[in-house]
């Protein structure tokens, strides 16, 4: 995962995290956390990056439609990551 733009990342984590990751909702998603509109250009091409990195699978929903889901490497990768940030982060208040 260190070699994943934060882009990239926050990419993954929302592909994790939605019910029903296709193109268009990780989009929106994205959109509202960056308070920004993220264009076409931006995304696909990270999406890409991290399905030829084996950390998502890409599959057809319909003809217009492309699904995303974590890999079992993509999820590791998010664990590890995970335990990596706890070691540095503590919650206490």
């Amino acid at each position: 995962m260190y070699d994943l733009t934060g882009f990239q990342r926050d990419l993954l984590y929302i592909t994790a995290g939605l019910d029903d990751p296709h193109g268009l909702a990780i989009q929106d998603e994205l959109g509202d956390y960056y308070e920004e509109e993220i264009h076409h250009g931006r995304l696909y091409p990270n999406l890409d990056t991290l399905v030829e990195k084996g950390l998502v699978e890409k599959s057809q929903r319909d003809k217009r439609t492309n699904e995303y889901s974590l890999t079992r490497r993509g999820k590791r990768e998010i664990q590890a990551r995970a335990d990596w940030e706890a070691e540095y982060i503590t919650h206490d208040s």
